[in-house]
C-alpha cells in the first residue's frame, strides 16, 4: 500500500512511499526496570559497545542478552568475533550476572529465566502493535496472513509473535539474516511521478484524467530510459489519491480495468473505517 506521508522517528516524511511503520525493538535494544515496569528500548545499545555477551567494555543489558539467557543462542554455532581484539565467542554467563545484579536490585520476586522471558514478551508485544496497525486497523483479518521473518534474531522471536497475533503460519527466508541487503539489490528501479488534481472522481475519470495519467505515464518512462533501462522491461502503475470532499483522510487508489476509482476507494474507506458517506 502505498502513502504520500508518514512520520518515522518523529520526523515526518512528505513522498510517496510504501505504508512501512519502524519499531524501536531489536537484538541491540536495552532492557530497563523503570517505576516497577520492565521496559524495553527504545535506546539501543548498537553494535559498539553492543550487548554485554558481546565482551566489549560499556556493554549494556539488551534483549540479545535475555536471549543468551534462555539458551536461544548458542555461543558455539557463532564465530568467535566479539571482545575487544574480535577473538573471542558470545559470553552468555556476562549475560547472566548482568541479568542478575538487576533482578536482585529491582525484581528479586523474579528468577532469571522469568525475567529475561518477561523482557522478550514486553519486546514482542512491541513489534506486534504496528502489525495490527497495519492489519486489523485497517480491516484486514490478521489470521489469513502469514508472517514474514527476517533478521538475524527475528526467528527467536517469531513464533511467540505468531502466536500472541493470532496467526498460524511463520514464513523463514533462507538469506533472513541479509535480507535487507539481499532485497536492495534485488529491488525493482522506480520513478515515482505525480501530479496534484482537484476535481470530482467522476469527472476525474473521463478523457481529461487519461490524458494526464499519459503524460506522467510518459514522464516516468523517459525518466527509467535515461538511467538505461528498456522500455519493454517498464511496468506502469496508476493511482489517484482520494478522499471524500471535506476529510482529511486520503487513500491511494490503484487502477484497475474492473471497477472505476471511485467505486475501488468506497470498498478501500468501507474496510478500513467500517462506515461510508452516501
Amino acid at each position: 500500500e502505498h502513502v504520500l506521508e508518514t512520520v518515522t522517528a518523529g520526523i515526518s516524511i512528505q513522498a510517496p512511499q510504501l505504508d512501512i511503520q519502524t519499531v524501536a525493538a531489536g537484538g541491540g535494544s536495552r532492557l530497563f526496570f523503570q517505576n516497577g515496569m520492565l521496559v524495553v528500548g527504545p535506546e539501543s545499545a548498537g553494535a559498539h559497545p553492543g550487548p554485554v555477551c558481546y565482551r566489549k567494555a560499556g556493554g549494556m543489558l539488551a534483549v540479545t542478552d535475555a536471549n543468551a539467557v534462555l539458551g536461544r543462542l548458542l555461543p558455539q554455532e557463532f564465530p568467535k568475533i566479539f571482545g575487544e581484539s574480535e577473538n573471542e565467542p558470545l559470553n552468555v554467563e556476562a549475560s547472566k550476572e548482568a541479568l542478575e545484579a538487576l533482578r536482585l536490585e529491582h525484581a528479586s520476586n523474579y528468577t532469571l529465566e522469568e525475567l529475561a522471558y518477561g523482557y522478550l514478551k514486553v519486546a514482542n508485544e512491541a513489534m506486534c502493535r504496528p502489525i495490527r496497525n497495519l492489519t486489523q486497523m485497517k480491516g484486514f483479518d490478521i489470521t489469513t496472513h502469514t508472517l514474514a521473518c527476517f533478521g538475524g534474531a527475528g526467528p527467536q522471536h517469531a513464533c511467540s509473535m505468531a502466536q500472541a497475533l493470532g496467526m498460524s503460519r511463520v514464513y523463514i527466508h533462507k538469506y533472513g539474516g541479509v535480507l535487507s541487503a539481499y532485497g536492495l539489490s534485488m529491488a525493482d528501479a522506480v520513478s515515482d511521478i505525480q501530479r496534484p488534481v482537484g476535481g470530482h472522481a467522476y469527472s476525474l475519470e473521463g478523457n481529461n484524467d487519461e490524458e494526464q495519467l499519459q503524460r506522467l505515464s510518459q514522464q516516468a518512462i523517459t525518466e527509467l530510459e535515461s538511467q538505461g533501462y528498456n522500455s519493454q522491461d517498464i511496468v506502469l502503475d496508476r493511482y489517484l489519491n482520494l478522499r471524500y470532499q471535506g476529510t482529511d483522510n486520503a487513500i491511494m487508489i490503484p487502477y484497475s480495468s474492473d471497477k472505476p476509482y471511485h467505486e475501488l476507494f468506497v470498498e478501500h474507506y468501507q474496510r478500513e473505517f467500517g462506515f461510508t458517506f452516501q
